[in-house]
C-alpha cells in the first residue's frame, strides 16, 4: 500500500503550487495531499497572530484530521523548517521527510538565521513595512537562473501572497537531533553554483538515515520540472 504523501508549500504559496505534482502522484496511485498554511490562502487579512508554531500546528492538525500514519512529508524551501519540527513532534505519523531545497530547522534558530546579519535586518524591516508580511519577489527575481520560462515566472509572481513574517523570524523547537530523523534532501542543481550547498545540509550527508538526490532544476521544480519531481518522490515513497 502506498504511503500518503503530504505536500507542504514554501514561502508565498499555497497548495496550488503543487497541482502538477499532485496530479502526477495520483496518476501513479499515491494519495497526494497538498496543504495551505495559515495566512497564505489570500493576500488579505491580519497575520499578526500567525507564527512558526501556527504552521507546525497546521500540519499536525492536518495529519490528525486525516488520521495519517507513516506519511511522507514533502517540504519546499521555508517549509522545511515546519516539516522537520512536525516529524520531531509526531514520529508515529511521519515515516519520512523530504526537503526540496528546504531550510533545515535548528533548535533555537529561525529561518532568518541562515541569512547574513545585514540581510536579516533588511528582511525584518521589509516585514515591518508590509504590515507583518514578508513581501514576495517580482517576476524577474523569480525567473533569474531558476529554469523558469517568463510565463511560468509571471504565473508564480501573480499568485504569490505576502508570507506571514513571524514564521521566518521565530526560532524552531526540536527535541532530538535532526540527524536522527529519516529524511531525504533534494538539491536542485540550478539553484547552486558549483554544486555548493549550505554547511548544515552538507553535514547531514554523514547521517545514516539521510539520503541525498540531485535533480536538474531550479528552485521551483514543482513548476519547472514536475515530472522529474514526481518520479523522485514516488521512488522515495516506494523505497521507504
Amino acid at each position: 500500500m502506498n504511503k500518503p504523501i503530504v505536500l507542504i508549500p514554501g514561502p508565498w504559496t499555497g497548495a496550488w503550487i503543487w497541482e502538477p505534482v499532485t496530479r502526477g502522484l495520483r496518476r501513479l496511485g499515491h494519495r497526494a495531499l497538498p496543504v495551505t498554511l495559515s495566512g497564505l490562502g489570500s493576500a488579505d487579512g491580519d497575520v499578526s497572530a500567525v507564527g512558526l508554531g501556527t504552521h507546525v500546528d497546521d500540519v499536525l492538525d492536518f495529519l490528525a484530521a486525516e488520521d495519517l500514519t507513516g506519511a511522507v512529508l514533502v517540504a519546499h524551501s521555508y517549509s522545511g523548517i515546519v516539516a522537520g519540527q512536525v516529524a520531531d513532534r509526531t514520529p508515529e505519523r511521519v515515516a519520512h521527510t523530504v526537503f526540496v531545497e528546504g531550510f533545515l530547522p535548528h533548535d533555537g534558530r529561525s529561518m532568518l538565521h541562515a541569512f547574513p546579519e545585514r540581510l536579516r535586518a533588511d528582511e525584518l524591516r521589509l516585514i515591518e513595512d508590509n504590515r507583518g508580511r514578508w513581501p514576495a519577489p517580482d517576476p524577474s527575481v523569480v525567473a533569474d537562473g531558476q529554469d523558469l520560462s517568463p510565463r511560468q515566472a509571471r504565473w508564480l509572481a501573480e499568485r504569490f501572497v505576502g508570507h506571514p513574517g513571524r514564521t521566518i523570524a521565530e526560532p524552531a523547537v526540536l527535541t532530538r537531533p535532526l540527524a536522527q530523523q529519516r529524511a531525504t534532501y533534494v538539491i536542485c542543481e540550478r539553484e547552486h553554483f558549483g554544486g555548493r550547498v549550505s554547511a548544515d545540509v552538507t553535514a547531514l550527508r554523514a547521517a545514516p538515515s539521510w539520503t541525498f538526490h540531485t535533480i536538474d532544476a531550479g528552485h521551483w521544480p514543482m513548476v519547472s520540472a514536475p515530472g522529474r519531481l514526481v518520479d523522485l518522490l514516488a521512488g522515495i515513497a516506494a523505497a521507504d
